[in-house]
């Protein structure tokens, strides 16, 4: 009897950029309508839109960048920050988990990106961190949005660096089934790790 050969996943329709963002944007607006979410015109990337495994995680970072404005929207310890933070760091957390195993844990293994893959993954587990020193603080004090705005310059900077540098690099090593299979992959993950996460507190101790 013959073997069945495996299907290939389904091509995902490319969006228009401007589509893209903007659809990234409302699902963050879905959590606080009333709260801007202005994200700006930038940074430039080629995937966003894309119908691969690039295309949907810059989706997210697009949704992430939009929670972080929102979050700076709000006022002391009131719902909307309550609520708008506890959505950023569950989508933060089921992101990066989901992306290390649908892109990053490939693109370790060839020599040529295993730097980039393990920064990405560092930077993760920096950004963790970071969240869970947010979470154990007062988010009515002054203190708390400035430390807030350095764990956004700093998860705006991973992005960007993802988008600009890592992705274009790891690209050039994978075919267009692997693209869109780590999509299928991603999709898959995101949801599950995300329903899992949970919110830590844990106050980081400076050395």
């Amino acid at each position: 009897m013959a073997a069945k050969k495996s299907k290939s996943p389904a091509t995902t329709p490319a969006k228009p950029p401007k589509k893209a963002k903007a659809d990234a944007i409302a699902k963050a607006k879905a959590i606080a309508p009333d709260k801007a979410a202005n994200i700006g015109s930038k940074p430039k990337t080629k995937f966003r839109g894309n119908p691969d495994i690039f295309g949907r995680l810059v989706e997210d970072h697009d949704r992430h960048r939009a929670l972080f404005a929102m979050i700076e929207d709000t006022e002391g310890k009131s719902k909307n920050r309550r609520k708008l933070f506890k959505e950023l760091v569950l989508e933060i957390k089921g992101h990066a988990a989901a992306e290390e195993q649908a892109l990053w844990s490939s693109v370790m293994r060839n020599p040529a990106t295993t730097e980039d893959a393990r920064h990405a993954v560092g930077e993760h587990k920096e950004m963790d961190e970071m969240l869970a020193d947010l979470a154990a603080r007062d988010m009515a004090k002054g203190g708390w949005l400035k430390r807030f705005a350095a764990a956004k310059e700093e998860y705006l900077h991973h992005i960007r660096e993802e988008e600009q540098e890592q992705f274009v690099a790891a690209e050039k090593h994978l075919s267009a089934t692997d693209l869109r299979y780590m999509r299928t992959v991603f999709n898959r993950r995101k949801k599950e790790e995300k329903a899992a996460a949970t919110v830590e507190k844990k106050i980081r101790l400076k050395g």
